[in-house]
């Protein structure tokens, strides 16, 4: 049976769809039953079992209730090229389908929820089979294949058109429940992608409750009046006939006004049980159409909802293929726990079936203990189906990313005059704009604070992205010239720092997802990394690489107040996988750690870089002499490891004390050195350009020795900027941020440690004001210093 032949109203081919979604159905309930029923877990250690003994989990009912959607999606309408994200609890009926088109080895049917196994919730990182979307946090994974063919839609605007494709979500109808989605739905950025397709899951279940009857149309309204194609599948095609017929319409009415809690409580029965429940307060026309049906026939017809109608749905994904300027949803209506002894029940979120339950599902579904792992009979309706899908759309190898000749720097002319990082950022950027290989790739975005991140000079440059040519109204004669069409290398944001992070996503697998390596940069003031922590959280787990840029940072930032001025984000960039934090005071610094940033999204062992700037003027004249007294590509070689040696004690004395100092703070570290020598404290000072590769390198060493069982004298990178008569001094670390985010450099090597820093909200003033209020004024950080010498 052809692919194309299974997407056409052919009854037999419905039925071998309807065969093969309920094998489908019992291998998710299974792998689900035998994790937690049947699978020895491995001994704890030291014999605390009981201790390490806790339910494995799953979610049968939440996988029921997605199946019919699934297998006429998987079945009958997916293309090789089409990107999908999974409802997160319906992870068994996506393994299911792809052991049953030859891509997921048998043995991992058995290894749900374990450690390397089937993840609880799909991973394009941690799974065999999944390489479109990871989801689990509720929310982002649905609005992933949105960002995602808005990505499509700017690398078919500036690299060769890919094949067409689909962007589709999987959606549970309580997932929509998260602010991010509407952020989402609502930017401008993401209208009219036409190649998206959203089902949603309509099963009135959340967690605890089954959700009030109205929620759906309200939803509905709201996707409609954002632009969006909306697609109702409410009634399979037994109601609906049943609905045409003398009497039907009453029928209907009486559904309709049925409560959601009511309904649900349908589905648990059959015969002559339901028919009483279903009639229970009922008029006249509708018991009198009932009666002229059979017990048998009951439960089919009252239960026919849209969402467990595979031709209904196939109906529904084809209309939505014919509306092409817009992105369309289906609400498909289902019963959570479908086709199980659980289903309708409102508790049934977590429920797991009993070991007769599965025996009776097991029975019919005509297999034995024998034979409930296998694949369809080879060469049946269902085998060639199987294997017919799979030959298309299961997952190919994607090569490694491309190696870009990015630059070791941009290098920019130093002049006498003190600048801000963030200033240096931008004048980077448009140095960057001048090397076509690097620019060509490069795409920025922000949350509508791009002139005030300093993008306004690349914007310049390459203007804003835009599907189709706009006015210029305003006209070129500006400071900022905001010129928007295909062409543009810039994309605006909305004010949503969730919508930024989840674009850096998108725009940061656009080899994976599109074939096209990308060089994305977001800038965002730093406070709000926090507003968006969780999208961020999701692209660095999905393995999107990408450079952030937080700017302005700390008090540094001191009249625009508490509010404005962040605290927490150097723990944030210290503690996240797969994203390297850096925050540089000097300008080369700054521009050896982005050009090696925007390299490493290539490279195999690459990650993404966070980038903490300020906007305080910084003199550059003691680091040129650096350069100068040592060679660049030796201060160079320090920087990228994360920090370096920038004052030296007095010869020939030995040091007294180190300071360790980050960012806009590290010129009071050099001044507060100064006062120390007139004191007779002989000092280094270290400016540490990114604890993360510090703490990295300080961290892997450790982990490495402990695994091996050796010890070790190695550090890391630490171990080379400080003599062995140094490691022991006393340590004063500085930083404008929390204070315990740089305080653990005095445990690499034990040594008296008095960390300074900012520890409590902030507030307006000058920086003078500001720094003299969480003690980093140089006269107290002497006085922080003379304590640690104490």
């Amino acid at each position: 049976m052809s692919k194309s032949a299974i997407g056409q109203k052919n009854l037999a081919d419905i039925a071998v769809l309807e065969r093969i979604q309920q094998r489908v159905l019992w291998l998710a309930v299974r792998m689900i039953d035998y994790a937690n029923r049947e699978r020895e877990t491995p001994p704890a250690p030291g014999g605390r079992d009981a201790e390490f003994n806790v339910k494995v989990g799953g979610h049968m009912a939440s996988s029921a209730s997605v199946v019919s959607i699934m297998t006429s999606l998987w079945f009958g309408h997916l293309n090789g090229d089409d990107k999908v994200a999974v409802k997160p609890h319906a992870s068994p009926i996506f393994h299911a389908i792809k052991y049953l088109t030859g891509e997921l080895d048998k043995s991992y049917l058995k290894k749900l929820r374990t450690l390397g196994g089937l993840q609880s919730y799909p991973s394009r990182t941690k799974d065999p089979d999944v390489a479109d979307f990871s989801t689990g946090s509720v929310g982002l994974g649905a609005v992933a294949p949105l960002f995602a063919s808005m990505t499509r839609r700017y690398i078919d605007a500036h690299f060769t058109p890919r094949p067409a494709a689909r962007f589709i979500a999987l959606v549970g109808d309580a997932e929509l429940d998260e602010g991010n989605v509407w952020e989402a739905i609502a930017d401008p950025s993401l209208q009219g992608l036409g190649n998206v397709m959203w089902v949603v899951d309509a099963n009135r279940q959340s967690l605890d409750r089954v959700v009030p009857g109205m929620k759906i149309k309200k939803l509905a309204g709201f996707f409609a009046d954002a632009g969006w194609h909306v697609i109702e599948a409410k009634y399979g095609h037994k109601l609906q006939a049943a609905f045409a017929m003398p009497g039907g319409e009453s029928l209907r009415q009486y559904i309709d006004d049925m409560s959601n809690e009511r309904y649900q409580s349908l589905f648990a029965l059959q015969g002559p049980a339901l028919r009483e429940k279903f009639l229970q307060g009922a008029p006249g026309e509708v018991a009198a159409f009932i009666n002229d049906v059979s017990d048998g026939d009951l439960a089919p017809l009252v239960q026919n909802l849209g969402g467990h109608d595979i031709e209904k749905l196939l109906d529904a994904y084809r209309e939505c293929d014919l509306v092409t300027d817009k992105p369309s949803v289906v609400f498909a209506y289902t019963v959570k726990g479908w086709g199980l002894p659980i289903a309708g029940d409102p508790l049934n979120h977590a429920a797991l079936l009993s070991e007769n339950q599965i025996n009776d599902l097991r029975q019919r579904n005509g297999l034995t203990l024998e034979t409930e792992w296998e694949r369809f009979e080879t060469d049946s309706e269902e085998d060639r189906v199987c294997r017919a899908v799979g030959g298309d759309i299961n997952n190919k190898e994607i090569a490694d990313r491309p190696q870009l000749n990015v630059p070791h720097e941009v290098s920019l002319a130093i002049g006498k005059k003190p600048i801000s990082t963030q200033e240096v950022f931008g004048r980077l950027l448009t140095g960057l704009g001048r090397n076509p290989e690097i620019a060509e790739r490069i795409v920025t975005m922000s949350p509508d604070v791009s002139v005030s991140t300093n993008l306004g000079g690349w914007i310049n440059k390459f203007g804003v992205f835009s599907s189709d040519e706009q006015p210029n109204y305003l006209g070129d004669d500006r400071l900022l010239r905001w010129n928007e069409g295909p062409h543009g290398r810039h994309v605006e944001l909305g004010l949503s720092e969730m919508n930024l992070f989840l674009a850096l996503h998108a725009f940061g697998l656009g080899h994976e997802l599109h074939g096209e390596h990308l060089l994305p940069i977001g800038t965002v003031y730093d406070p709000f990394v926090c507003r968006g922590l969780d999208a961020l959280i999701y692209a660095l787990y999905n393995g999107a690489r990408f450079v952030l840029v937080g700017t302005p940072s700390g008090v540094t930032l001191a009249p625009e107040g508490g509010a404005h001025q962040s605290t927490v984000t150097t723990s944030l960039g210290l503690e996240l996988p797969g994203m390297t934090y850096a925050e540089p005071c000097f300008a080369r610094a700054l521009d050896w750690l982005l050009c090696d940033g925007l390299k490493r999204l290539g490279t195999k062992d690459g990650d993404s870089m966070y980038l903490r700037l300020s906007t305080r003027p910084i003199d550059q004249t003691i680091f040129e002499q650096i350069v100068v007294q040592r060679g660049a590509e030796s201060v160079r070689a320090d920087v990228l490891a994360g920090g370096y040696r920038l004052c030296e004690p007095n010869e020939p004395r030995a040091a007294d004390l180190v300071i360790a100092a980050t960012g806009s703070v590290v010129p009071e570290a050099v001044a507060a050195g100064k006062l120390l020598v007139i004191e007779g404290i002989n000092t280094v000072v270290l400016d540490i350009c990114s604890p993360d590769r510090i703490y990295r390198g300080w961290r892997n060493a450790q982990q490495l020795a402990t695994r091996n069982g050796e010890a070790t004298r190695d550090v890391g990178h630490l171990g080379t900027l400080l003599g062995d008569s140094e490691r022991k001094l006393p340590l004063l670390t500085v930083q404008d941020s929390a204070s315990h985010s740089l305080a653990w450099l005095g445990s690499v090597f034990g040594a008296r440690t008095v960390p300074v820093g900012v520890d409590e909200f902030g507030q307006s003033g000058t920086i003078a004001e500001l720094y003299a209020t969480f003690d980093l004024l140089p006269e107290q950080l002497v006085n922080a210093a003379l304590l640690a010498l104490s």
